[in-house]
């Protein structure tokens, strides 16, 4: 479905952030491109065709989290202090997160 040999560098999991000017550049793009079915690759290719490159955060937290085993979902606030997405979580318990941060 991918004409080239690797994807462009994309924005993956859970969440991003951007302004408004570049949103709606992204939605005029998205809408001349053949949608592919991976959202975070489909991103990376609009992003590819205006020639913006994402940049990573620590605190975006995809992948790599370890849990306190002593602790269900780490529910010391102090853990989340640093982070602003954070993948694979449950909507309860970002809820949850959220509430304790």
């Amino acid at each position: 479905l991918y004409n080239k040999n690797i994807y462009p560098p994309y924005a993956g999991g859970g969440g991003f952030v951007m302004d408004g000017a570049l949103a709606k550049r992204l939605h005029k793009t998205s809408e001349t491109l053949e949608l592919y079915p991976i959202d975070d690759v489909f991103l990376g290719m609009c992003l590819e065709v205006l020639k913006v490159s994402p940049v990573g955060h620590e605190g975006f937290k995809t992948f790599g989290i370890v849990k306190n085993k002593n602790s269900k979902m780490n529910k010391e606030p102090c853990f989340y202090r640093s982070m602003l997405v954070v993948h694979k979580l449950l909507p309860p318990e970002l809820l949850q997160m959220w509430d304790l941060v």
